[in-house]
């Protein structure tokens, strides 16, 4: 028995065999791609968190100098040092406070792959009907 090209049944099916293999190698790469995609942001957004931590540290250090200048002395000296402790912990926060946004806004899932799935099921349904 053959379609109307002139290719017989067996032929076909091996056809959409063959096609379904290659729309899943393609998924495959795709969604191998949009992980390392979320990786990469995901390392980007940590940076900021660890250079906000540090400079929120570096804050703190700041702040335990002005507290033990300002016992030493009450000059303009503690209160330099706390302006300075005010600004990087100010810094460091908004550092902080922008990598967890962009953390909270990193999904694993492979949408896109997910998307192209449920477009190529239907298709690969319909000829074996």
């Amino acid at each position: 028995m053959a379609d109307d090209n002139g290719r017989s049944i067996g032929t076909v099916l091996k056809d959409i065999v063959g096609n379904v293999q290659q729309i899943v190698r393609s998924e495959i790469r795709l969604a191998s791609v949009e992980v390392r995609e979320e990786a990469g942001k995901a390392g980007r957004s940590a940076a900021l968190v660890v250079i906000g931590g540090a400079i929120a540290v570096l804050a703190l250090g700041c702040a335990l100098i002005a507290a033990i200048s300002a016992l030493a002395t009450i000059v303009a000296l503690w209160s330099a040092a706390l302006i300075v402790a005010a600004v990087a912990g100010v810094v460091g926060a908004a550092l902080i406070a922008t990598g967890m946004k962009r953390m909270r806004q990193i999904t694993i899932t492979p949408t896109r792959t997910l998307a192209a799935l449920e477009e190529n099921i239907p298709w690969a349904k319909a000829p074996t009907r």
